[in-house]
């Protein structure tokens, strides 16, 4: 273990630190995924919302399970060679959304670059699974880029989810040292391939972690890139470390400062931003006022 891993984390600012909600409806939905062996983002990524979300019945439900083909630095996920996919899953993942009686989804994946299609199909199946239980439901999918291959992405949009959502996570600048085989161009690739597929008939979203020891220049760069692509929706977070292993935290950002950079996300034309320091690419989602989505 390096010097760098052994440094001790900076203290949380008093923004940063929540109250854990005591309500019954998280240990209902423990008890729901646990019994129906669901793996979620939530946990496995170490999101500091998930206390709040459980508490609220929702859950973004990570797909194709918890070992993931890359080690990217912000990332709490597992890298580890993956176990086959399960055949059930889509049914479980369905009749999970079913019995929450939710009106908005979020589905997402670890990066299987282990498979041809890079789980393309198996996300496709979720979806329709998920429609067929729930008619009605708002399906957002968060994807790994796929490398790119056009017909992984026309694998998951044959499927018509409403929200096709895939992070930038940080700016090009940061982006060798933050993703793992990912690129900063290819994510743009991707969310310019939907736009292009399914223009107005899909709302696409990106995300990115503040806090990496990026500049406000790049960050209104990366939401230019955004924006030229026809991205619609952004998130912008405070990256939190992980573990001693991961990414330190450069900076806390402040609230007045995520609220600076949301007045100028929407000037640049997004729909819908969603900007501060515990934000996540899936928080609230089912809040986000789309037009045309019911």
């Amino acid at each position: 273990m390096t010097a760098t891993e052994l440094k001790p984390r900076p203290r949380l600012p008093e923004w940063l630190r929540i109250k854990l909600p005591t309500s019954d409806s998280f240990a209902l939905t423990r008890g729901l995924l646990d019994e129906l062996k669901l793996h979620t983002v939530c946990e496995s990524a170490k999101c500091p919302n998930h206390w709040e979300c459980w508490s609220k019945g929702t859950a973004t439900f990570m797909i194709a399970g918890d070992r993931c083909t890359r080690a990217c630095g912000f990332c709490a996920v597992s890298t580890a060679k993956p176990l086959a996919l399960e055949t059930d899953e889509p049914a479980r993942v369905a009749e999970a959304t079913r019995r929450m009686r939710l009106k908005h989804v979020v589905i997402t994946a670890v990066a299987r670059d282990d498979l041809p299609d890079g789980g393309a199909e198996h996300f496709r199946q979720t979806i329709e699974s998920v429609r067929k239980a729930n008619p009605g439901i708002v399906i957002e999918v968060l994807t790994p880029d796929f490398l790119d291959r056009d017909d992984s992405i026309a694998a998951v949009l044959r499927a018509e989810p409403d929200i096709f959502n895939h992070n930038l996570e940080t700016v090009r600048r940061l982006t060798p040292s933050v993703r793992s085989r990912a690129t900063y161009d290819r994510s743009l690739s991707v969310l310019g391939k939907v736009k292009a597929k399914c223009g107005a008939g899909i709302y696409t979203k990106s995300g990115l972690m503040l806090g990496l020891g990026e500049n406000d220049a790049e960050v209104f760069t990366a939401m230019e890139d955004l924006r030229r692509v026809d991205c619609n929706i952004l998130t912008l977070g405070q990256y939190l470390q992980p573990s001693l292993k991961h990414l330190p935290v450069v900076e806390y950002v402040s609230p007045e400062r995520f609220a600076e950079c949301k007045i100028v996300a929407e000037r640049m034309g997004f729909t819908h931003v969603a900007s501060g320091p515990m934000v996540r690419s899936s928080y609230h989602a089912d809040e986000f006022p789309l037009p045309g989505v019911a």
